[in-house]
């Protein structure tokens, strides 16, 4: 039971990563102040629980009863996140009276963003419904618990060593603007999964 239970950990280690999300988490919210980043550290992940214990329980039917399917749940993921890297990469700029209007939409819809894709994508959802048939709903549920806790752990330290990092401004945008790009990538890597393309 031990060792299925390591084993589980380290594949949602692995699948949900949350060194990336770590990174993106980092670069995208700069910007805001202490209890912003600390409302969609809180935010993000509480969603993504949410969605995976969903999945835990209901699996497949959850898909069904929205008419949906993974992979349409990753063509609309990508779709995000390939907008969301366009922003980071200074392409999209909003001027700063929209900013302060729309201050609270853009920490709700950061946040569903980490939220999913990232913390819990179609390749979560996916292997969660797959681990509850092979190990059983407890190890699997225990598992997706401890990476998240360990996900919002790294958000948790983001957050409290950025007002330190954030005074290096240039290294900040240039991070930006490269996990932007990187982001774009993975928005176009799910659309093209999704469709069933390869290149």
């Amino acid at each position: 039971m031990i060792s299925d239970l390591v084993s589980l950990i380290i594949l949602f280690f692995v699948i949900i990563d949350p060194l990336q999300t770590f990174a993106f988490f980092f670069a995208r919210t700069h910007a805001l102040n202490k209890n912003e980043r600390l409302y969609i550290a809180i935010l993000a992940t509480s969603l993504a629980a949410i969605i995976l214990y969903l999945f835990l329980f209901f699996g497949k039917g959850v898909l069904d009863l929205f008419n949906t399917n993974i992979d349409s749940f990753r063509i609309a993921g990508g779709i995000l996140l390939a907008l969301l890297g366009i922003s980071m990469s200074g392409f999209l700029k909003n001027n700063e009276e929209d900013s302060k209007t729309n201050a609270k939409d853009t920490t709700t819809a950061i946040a569903t963003v980490i939220a999913t894709p990232l913390l819990c994508g179609p390749a979560a959802i996916t292997a969660t419904i797959i681990s509850v048939v092979d190990y059983g709903k407890l190890l699997t549920a225990i598992a997706i618990g401890v990476v998240l806790l360990i996900a919002f752990g790294l958000l948790l330290l983001s957050v409290y060593i950025q007002k330190t990092i954030s005074k290096a401004k240039v290294f900040i945008q240039v991070l930006t603007t490269i996990l932007g790009l990187i982001t774009l990538a993975w928005g176009i890597d799910f659309i093209l999964i999704g469709l069933h393309i390869s290149i």
